[in-house]
């Protein structure tokens, strides 16, 4: 039987320029997700992307009032209401831009619990993938989201890239990291370790959440 409640993706993009490499890394992953999706069930699925820059004087306005406007409220409650999130940021000094946090610090710390969230940033470099694991992951534990296991970084140099013998290229990467989402979107277990058969062919693997902990990897 059909469904007549949409599934709701929201992206939230904290790029500052146009166009923008973080926009375009959340567009993808939306994309990716709602393929899947679309793939796997009957519902519609309904992708909104939030752009942190067109908010960013609410923001500081609600920081130091205590009041959001009407639209940083519409857009608060636009993510804590969705059924899967993709936060995407990009690298300034070492970790998430302060956009980005600022507008999570608005977030009562109740209110993603149990939500299921993509993370990815961008940077110019790949020497600072690692803001995925030691700030955009523990940023959502505080939050009590669920984050996927596969997060993605895009380098300057990845787009356009398709990866080696020993690498996944960035349009794999976001394949897998939707594939995920989608899967905890419905409600099942997935691994990130797994690539041959992964989600990029088809069946997903249901692991145990323990040896899904042992086989994160960074991306």
């Amino acid at each position: 039987m059909f469904a007549t409640t949409p599934l709701r993706i929201v992206a939230v993009s904290a790029g500052l320029s146009q166009p923008s490499s973080t926009r375009l890394l959340a567009d993808r992953l939306a994309a990716a997700t709602r393929e899947r999706l679309a793939a796997e069930q009957d519902r519609n699925v309904e992708v909104r992307v939030i752009e942190l820059r067109d908010l960013a004087v609410d923001i500081a306005n609600h920081l130091v009032s205590g009041f959001p406007s009407a639209t940083l409220r519409e857009a608060i409650d636009a993510v804590t209401e969705a059924d899967g999130l993709i936060a995407v940021t990009p690298v300034f000094t070492a970790s998430y831009s302060g956009l980005f946090k600022s507008f999570f610090d608005l977030i009562d710390n109740t209110a993603l619990t149990g939500k299921p969230v993509v993370i990815a940033a961008t940077g110019g470099t790949a020497r600072h993938s690692l803001v995925l694991e030691h700030a955009l992951r523990p940023l959502f534990a505080y939050l009590r989201a669920v984050t996927v296991p596969t997060s993605v970084y895009a380098a300057s140099e990845d787009w356009g890239s398709s990866g080696d013998e020993y690498t996944e290229g960035l349009p794999s990467r976001i394949r897998r990291a939707g594939g995920e989402l989608a899967s905890a979107v419905l409600g099942r277990t997935v691994s990130g370790a797994s690539r041959a058969p992964g989600l990029d062919e088809g069946d997903d693997a249901v692991v145990p959440f323990e040896q899904q902990l042992a086989d994160l990897r960074l991306d």
